[in-house]
């Protein structure tokens, strides 16, 4: 009998097994979007143990406990990791159908070489056998063993950049970025945390407090500058809709005073704030040749008592069901009338919006660049197989797969890796099963070369960042 996880995982045709081992497996990663600490990049961190590679971070998997009745203390509590990888393995079978079954084990095939099915029973052994492999298993040993070309972190303009000064010094051969994601800079409704947050722009862009709006934009723009200069070529948003209100600079300047008075923007002020900078983070990013990503659609902290708790981030997010298509074409729409819309990179966290983003993409393509406005991959609650399908249907019928730039881990696992493989697969089988039932021509180099592409060179291509030798 073999094993859940073998070579033809997911292929379910002959021309989806010959794309996905002759022109998808081996293409390097290029991963555009993440939120992997680079700190552990700079150390080359050594894991401690199986929980702390695999169950650290991974806010998927809290959400899957909890829904199992796993007490809080085995999730992001004070139970010994041990007892956290115990009750993560008796969780699994309860994720039948649930993508965390077939990434679980794909992780534990590719970085520890175990086939064993994922359960209570099991749990001593791969504990065991994984953490005797874990002192080869240091950062800078995943990140070669999958040919990751290139890792874009996602950093915020107050954040220090000397740790990617020192990863630019380590001679490491994936290549490291920062990715400018400047959303605590919006907060003028939360005047208490925006005044705090100022201090530590400033002590970022340099001496001198920030006191007025020209002072605040220029704080900004400085590390705009600065993240140009260690290589950054991109930026991120995540916004629950795109801000579209008209906004002069004199409006923008009145509700950023109020706020460092500790008046709390109204809604109406909070959006029409929003609206001028991040008009004003488009031209710059325009000016400067990068690529600006909009995340939209999340709602977050739903549960504002574990919100309290255990702070962000730890798996009390969802989908939203908010308007997009008014407002982020009016955004769009705004930065092409004068010149300056930057590449784009739109996703979407409702499944409900694909066809909304994939048709608005279109709207903004303007023959200067192939795929200038992308719809991006399945994001978040979208990034298993049937929603990866739906991204890629979506695309294809209203814009040009081959011109995609393809998949991103969007997490904060080093094990994660393995969701590109997991993407290709979809891919692969997508196109395979179209090749066979005559949709699409039985022209394996045709077919074959859209794959290379996605996987990789599309994006090497689109976001102008640079590349190792070895990978290019």
């Amino acid at each position: 009998m073999r094993p859940f996880i073998h070579d033809d995982f997911l292929l379910q045709t002959d021309a989806a097994r010959d794309l996905y081992h002759h022109f998808a497996k081996s293409e390097p990663i290029y991963d555009y979007h993440c939120h992997l600490p680079a700190a552990q990049i700079a150390a080359n961190h050594q894991f401690g143990d199986l929980a702390e590679v695999w169950l650290g971070g991974d806010h998927y998997k809290w959400r899957a406990m909890r829904a199992n009745g796993v007490d809080e203390r085995f999730c992001t509590g004070d139970a010994s990791p041990r007892d956290k990888h115990a009750a993560w393995c008796a969780t699994v079978p309860h994720t039948l159908r649930n993508p965390l079954y077939h990434w679980s084990h794909l992780e534990l095939k590719r970085y520890f070489g175990i086939d064993t099915p994922i359960n209570a029973s099991s749990a001593q052994a791969i504990w065991d056998e994984a953490n005797a492999k874990l002192p080869g298993l240091r950062v800078h040993d995943i990140l070669a063993a999958n040919k990751v070309a290139v890792i874009c972190t996602t950093d915020d303009p107050a954040d220090s950049l000397e740790i990617h000064a020192r990863i630019n010094r380590s001679g490491l051969k994936t290549r490291v970025y920062p990715t400018y994601r400047p959303d605590k800079a919006f907060i003028v409704h939360q005047p208490a945390a925006f005044n705090a947050y100022l201090e530590k722009l400033a002590g970022a862009a340099g001496p001198g407090a920030i006191r007025t709006f020209e002072e605040f934009l220029a704080a900004l723009k400085q590390r705009h500058d600065d993240f140009h200069a260690i290589g950054g070529r991109l930026s991120d948003h995540g916004l629950e809709s795109a801000w579209a209100e008209p906004c002069p600079a004199a409006e923008a300047r009145a509700i950023f005073d109020a706020a460092r008075q500790g008046r709390g923007a109204s809604p109406a002020d909070l959006a029409k704030f929003s609206s001028f900078l991040m008009l004003e983070l488009g031209r710059w990013d325009a000016a400067r040749g990068w690529t600006k990503q909009l995340h939209l659609g999340a709602l977050r902290s739903a549960n504002t008592r574990l919100l309290g708790q255990l702070g962000p981030d730890t798996g009390f997010d969802s989908i939203g069901d908010y308007s997009q298509a008014r407002g982020l074409s009016r955004y769009l729409d705004a930065l092409d009338a004068t010149g300056e819309l930057p590449r784009m990179v739109l996703y979407n966290l409702n499944p409900a919006d694909n066809y909304v983003f994939a048709a608005m993409a279109g709207n903004f393509q303007d023959g200067t660049i192939a795929g200038k406005i992308q719809f991006g991959s399945g994001w978040w609650f979208l990034d298993q197989k049937e929603a990866m399908e739906w991204q890629l249907n979506a695309l294809s019928n209203n814009g040009l797969l081959r011109r995609f730039v393809g998949m991103l881990t969007d997490s904060r696992s080093f094990l994660s890796y393995t969701r590109h493989e997991y993407f290709r697969r979809v891919l692969c089988n997508l196109l395979g099963a179209e090749m066979e039932r005559g949709e699409l021509p039985a022209d394996r180099e045709l077919v074959g070369a859209m794959v290379r592409e996605i996987c990789f060179s599309n994006a090497r291509g689109y976001f102008r960042l640079g590349l190792d030798a070895a990978y290019s």
